[in-house]
């Protein structure tokens, strides 16, 4: 186990766990926050933690949900940074043998439950874990989900070990065609800097699907929320609470979901 301490006080440790399908590694970010869930995160193909995550959680938004939960990355086998070359003859798990290799993270910490929240084929992973043991998730936030799990394999043949993709690059190709990449690089650009720029945005999606589950207050807020209420004139915020109402009817008539799936 490492323990971490940055510039901005923020404790984190590092674990490699035994799993049934082999080593598991693993950053622990906080202390577990009485009966809530822990938040789960598995990577796309090709990346790590860090590199499909870091902009989203280091958001001031997201760290103010963030602040109420432990935080578990978790980075498929030897994909974390200055994971060694795979052995010769190294057979790589399955899909389904990822998904069950998260239950002995689960119980290393002792968490209850989790909430996951996956990109590209890690959230096949977790959907995959969520049917395998439906008692140990409470919700899932999927994006771009790949059902085929595409490139983990020839991933793990070439250990692509100099790739620097983050999560623009993770989206881009599910908004644009190859061709498109190539010849519209400006337009490209201005969605590149737009999905930068914004994670306020899908950290303000994500504390209402937590707050939807009865884990976070209503008046916590993220700064986007507040920005958007301190703008409201007396006139709109009559109307806005007109829409409440309404929208409050409406979702007592169904039953509330607790998997967010957000395709791009």
């Amino acid at each position: 186990m490492y323990m971490h301490l940055n510039m901005s006080i923020c404790l984190f440790q590092e674990h490699d766990i035994e799993t049934p399908y082999g080593m598991l590694h693993v950053v622990i970010r906080g202390a577990p926050k009485g009966n809530k869930p822990a938040i789960l995160t598995y990577h796309d193909v090709g990346l790590n933690h860090k590199l499909c995550f870091n902009s989203f959680f280091h958001n001031e938004d997201m760290q103010e949900i963030t602040k109420h939960f432990v935080v578990c990355h978790v980075d498929a086998p030897g994909q974390q940074i200055g994971a060694s070359q795979m052995p010769q003859g190294y057979q790589y798990p399955t899909m389904d043998q990822l998904a069950g290799m998260l239950p002995s993270v689960v119980q290393h910490f002792g968490f209850k439950s989790i909430v996951g929240i996956g990109v590209g084929a890690g959230a096949y992973v977790l959907a995959k874990f969520a049917l395998i043991f439906p008692d140990l998730v409470e919700g899932l936030v999927l994006l771009n989900i790949d059902p085929n799990g595409k490139g983990w394999i020839d991933w793990a043949t070439g250990k692509l070990s100099g790739l620097t993709s983050a999560l623009p690059d993770t989206v881009l190709p599910h908004l644009f065609s190859q061709e498109e990449l190539m010849n519209n690089t400006e337009l490209v650009q201005s969605y590149r800097q737009q999905i930068n720029n914004t994670p306020g945005k899908l950290s303000e999606a994500f504390k209402y699907f937590l707050q939807g589950m009865g884990y976070m207050p209503s008046a916590s807020m993220t700064r986007l929320a507040r920005s958007r209420t301190a703008s409201l004139t007396s006139g709109s915020s009559i109307e806005s609470s007109r829409i409440r109402g309404f929208t409050h009817t409406d979702s007592n008539e169904g039953q509330v979901s607790h998997t967010m799936e957000v395709s791009c």
